[in-house]
């Protein structure tokens, strides 16, 4: 099966909870506003894991305003 990386660009973040609503079993929002991908590694920096769900990170990815939610295959990136 294919790995993914998920890569949040956290100080970018506008706290729109798009990703939180749309996936919910991935995201969640923080006390000071901006969302977390669960189980992340990293920092208030940036966050990534590697998974397997493309579906639904791929939704959460498209329904951020501001783009700073991105999903790499193999070095390259989809969005």
């Amino acid at each position: 099966m294919t790995k993914y990386r998920i890569e949040h660009d956290r100080p970018n973040c506008i706290g729109c909870a798009a990703c939180a609503a749309v996936f919910p079993e991935g995201w969640e929002m923080n006390s000071d506003g901006k969302s977390d991908l669960i189980g992340a590694q990293g920092d208030n920096n940036l966050q990534f894991k590697e998974m397997d769900d493309l579906k639904n990170h791929m939704e959460a990815a498209n329904s951020c305003p501001v783009n700073v939610i991105h999903i790499i295959e193999n070095g390259k990136k989809l969005i």
